[in-house]
């Protein structure tokens, strides 16, 4: 956390503005008091460190990578039935409307829980239980959510074997497109890029993009601009998750702002991950000044102990971004998300007459 201190005014300004996230998981935004509250309902207090609240929010806090998986695992473990769905779906709406954020498109892992897991979990009882939650968060909050389906790229490279595996990608497609009158809006690939490269999934994608999803993968964080270009080339990519290690490439930066794909970046997660020291070295504002599309997403926000919120004050604090620039950046997310094109107008309203009431 820097030391640099906050505009008042401008904090004000940045927890008031109406909001949009575009990258944000699902599994990685499930608060301590959720996870522990999960795990009473399946008798499951084996898989959490403490029963103590306090504790638990300690123990959230990763220390390192594999204590991320840990942590990440445990809550997939804890992902059982439908209503967990619904459950932590409703809560996630909450979060929004106490932060002011009126669209989220969330990415979901379905094949994680529906194969990798041997939780007996059904793809319909995971589906009805989103849909459930979306519908509540919709009547309890007047927040909108869509879907990201993602890849789990590693599933696909087995360590024993140097052979691709389709079968997690073409499940997750078909779930995807299976989903798709529910709020799915997005194809996905997450994961460790390292070993993982993109180019074997441009058929999944292929027919994604051919459904009617937008391509949304993941590149550019664990790995460099190699990366970033087979997302694009490979994978048609509509939007880049992450996408900030393109910095390394003049001419990927070069085509990214001549196509204006947009970058779903995540300043605090990329600190957090070790993708980069400090927030003050983050090339978040180069990228912007270069005049890439940028937006600014928490990723997995309990886990990087940060909010939507606190990462618009980063950009206010480590950068020097004023009420403008920020809603400018603001902007793009709604510009930019796979809402429905009237959703999206009228999100987009609401937003411009906001700003031109209060800048």
């Amino acid at each position: 956390m820097s030391d640099l201190l906050l505009d008042p005014e401008v904090a004000a300004f940045v927890g008031a503005m109406p909001k949009a996230e575009i990258h944000i998981h699902l599994e990685g935004s499930i608060r301590p008091q959720t996870l522990l509250h999960l795990a009473q309902r399946h008798d499951r207090m084996d898989l959490l460190p403490s029963d103590n609240l306090d504790a638990l929010q300690q123990w959230f806090s990763f220390t390192d990578f594999p204590h991320f998986v840990q942590i990440y695992l445990t809550i997939s473990q804890l992902l059982v039935t439908a209503e967990d769905f619904a459950t932590v779906v409703s809560a996630c709406g909450a979060e929004m409307a106490a932060e002011n954020v009126r669209y989220r498109e969330i990415t979901v892992t379905p094949f994680t829980h529906t194969h990798l897991q041997a939780k007996g979990l059904a793809f319909g009882a995971l589906m009805e239980g989103l849909e459930a939650g979306r519908q509540q968060a919709l009547r309890d909050y007047g927040v909108e959510m869509r879907w990201v389906f993602d890849v789990p790229r590693n599933a696909s490279f087995r360590p024993d074997s140097d052979r691709y595996d389709p079968f997690p990608a073409e499940e997750t497609v078909r779930q995807a497109v299976a989903g798709m009158q529910h709020g799915v809006v997005g194809f996905g690939l997450g994961g460790f890029e390292v070993g993982a490269p993109p180019e074997p999934f441009a058929h999944a994608f292929a027919a994604a993009k051919a459904a009617g999803l937008r391509s949304v993968p993941h590149a550019g964080e664990t790995l460099g601009a190699a990366s970033v270009w087979g997302a694009i080339d490979a994978l048609g990519a509509d939007r880049i998750g992450h996408g900030v290690r393109a910095v390394e490439d003049p001419v990927l930066l070069q085509v990214l702002k001549d196509r204006q794909i947009p970058l779903e970046i995540n300043p605090t997660s990329n600190v957090a991950l070790h993708v980069y020291r400090r927030a003050a070295e983050h090339p978040f504002p180069h990228l912007d000044r270069m005049g890439l599309l940028v937006t600014v997403n928490s990723d997995d926000p309990p886990l990087f102990n940060t909010t939507l919120t606190q990462e618009y004050e980063l950009l206010a604090r480590e950068f020097g971004y004023g009420r403008a620039d920020l809603a400018r950046v603001a902007r793009n997310a709604f510009q930019v998300c796979g809402a429905p094109d009237d959703l999206r107008s009228n999100l987009l309203d609401e937003f411009d007459g906001w700003v031109a009431a209060n800048l």
